[in-house]
């Protein structure tokens, strides 16, 4: 294994990696292959790709799946956006949206290049890019318009630090503010391939939308009006559940938010610590509730780091016999388990004949198991309080509210980090919170 490093010629750079593989940089004008790669990429721009990518983040959310992402590339974008302040990281932010378009709508193209002209004024490589161009044009002016940046209007590429003439990499020395580290790592990935760029981009783009300006506006409004319904509303089990029930059924990616409502019950008994020996692990992404991601259930207490108790939430499904099984598989790793279940927004169907099967694992495996519907599971967990003393059945009906209103406005990602967009989700939440 070799040093990364670059060497840098009249004419070329040359990009040695650490298994010895050199990426040659010609210097020159754009060649054929490149323009017509630009012009792909500038007409796919022009006819408003980066904007459709927005609105279906902000907007058609159940068509949003991360799962091609894996967990370390989620962390570096997770902190590109994280690094954004009011004085750093927006440039770098904005380079890597533009970086992604441009890979998503043409693979070809090397990201790393960033200067293409056909002048020889101006320094360009062969396979070059204006990404200065790009940026202007299409990018800053729709990341503007959705204020998701804050940019100056010339575009984020006016910055200096990300003019230099060589190709972006891990020695791009360049005295660069903010997520510098993970820009160059996301940039070695796309260019590796370990990064499928449009999922990238929606993964991006969806943590903007739920930290902009507008997204924010209307969180305060959304906690607001939830306050102001506290203050003047006796608030019980029954009405609790019947407006988390209410948004669920109005809202797009109802199966997601089933469970963050669960998990969200969970956050308001935790505060008034009904299970104090036990902690609760925080929401996993969407689908995440599987072997391979070491999950029981959507909902999981933990004690000394191990799951002893699971719930799985089960929207639109009523018929779980392929779920108890694939249960019983997941009980093997996980022998600290007490209690385990199903949750259904259906009523469940063929109890009968699940009945002997999960007695048989609960023998098998020294558990509780059960079924239950949404409504159920709800009024076990109130029983549960109220007989411990932890809260009264108002006090947990109102810190219920709270926490999902609270989660949904991005208010709690320690113990809720929801990575779809809440947008639409807070939208309809205020609306059935203003007629209340």
């Amino acid at each position: 294994m070799s040093e990364l490093h670059l060497r840098v010629y009249t004419n070329r750079s040359e990009l040695v990696l650490t298994d010895g593989t050199v990426q040659l940089f010609q210097e020159g004008g754009m060649n054929q292959a490149a323009n017509i790669r630009y012009k792909k990429i500038a007409v796919e721009l022009s006819r408003g790709y980066l904007e459709r990518q927005i609105i279906l983040c902000r907007d058609d959310s159940s068509n949003i799946n991360f799962l091609q992402l894996t967990e370390a590339h989620k962390y570096l974008l997770d902190k590109l956006v994280q690094s954004v302040t009011s004085e750093v990281g927006r440039a770098l932010v904005g380079l890597t949206i533009l970086q992604l378009c441009v890979k998503a709508i043409e693979p070809e193209q090397n990201i790393r290049l960033h200067k293409g002209s056909k002048s020889s004024r101006d320094f360009s490589w062969c396979d070059g890019i204006s990404m200065r161009s790009l940026d202007k044009q299409y990018i800053t002016p729709v990341l503007r318009k959705y204020e998701l940046l804050r940019l100056n209007a010339d575009g984020f590429m006016m910055t200096r630090s990300l003019a230099e003439n060589y190709p972006y990499s891990s020695v791009y020395k360049a005295n660069i503010r903010g997520a510098r580290s993970e820009w160059l790592n996301l940039v070695e990935g796309i260019e590796k391939n370990e990064v499928v760029s449009e999922v990238a981009l929606r993964y991006l783009l969806s943590q903007l939308l739920n930290q902009a300006d507008n997204f924010r506006r209307l969180a305060v409004q959304a906690v607001e009006k939830l306050t102001s319904f506290l203050e003047i509303t006796i608030v019980d089990k029954g009405i609790s559940l019947s407006l988390i029930l209410r948004h669920i059924n109005q809202s797009d990616y109802a199966a997601r938010l089933m469970e963050i409502a669960m998990h969200s019950l969970y956050q308001a008994m935790q505060e008034y610590q009904v299970f104090p020996n036990s902690l609760l692990k925080p929401l996993s992404q969407m689908r995440s509730a599987n072997k391979k991601h070491g999950n029981v259930g959507d909902i999981e207490l933990l004690e000394d780091r191990q799951i002893v108790e699971a719930w799985d939430a089960k929207y639109g499904k009523s018929y779980l016999r392929d779920e108890i099984e694939e249960l019983s598989e997941k009980l093997e790793v996980h022998p600290a388990i007490i209690k385990a279940g199903f949750v259904t927004s259906l009523e469940p169907e063929r109890i009968d004949e699940l009945t002997p099967r999960c007695q048989e694992i609960e023998e098998i495996f020294g558990i509780s198991l059960e079924i239950l519907t949404f409504e159920e599971w709800v009024d076990q967990q109130f029983v549960r309080t109220l007989a411990q003393e932890a809260a009264t059945e108002q006090e947990l009906a109102s810190a219920w509210l709270t926490a999902y209103t609270e989660s949904l406005a991005q208010r709690r990602r320690d113990i809720a980090p929801i990575d779809e967009p809440c947008y639409q989700w807070l939208v309809t939440l205020n609306e059935i919170l203003t007629y209340e």
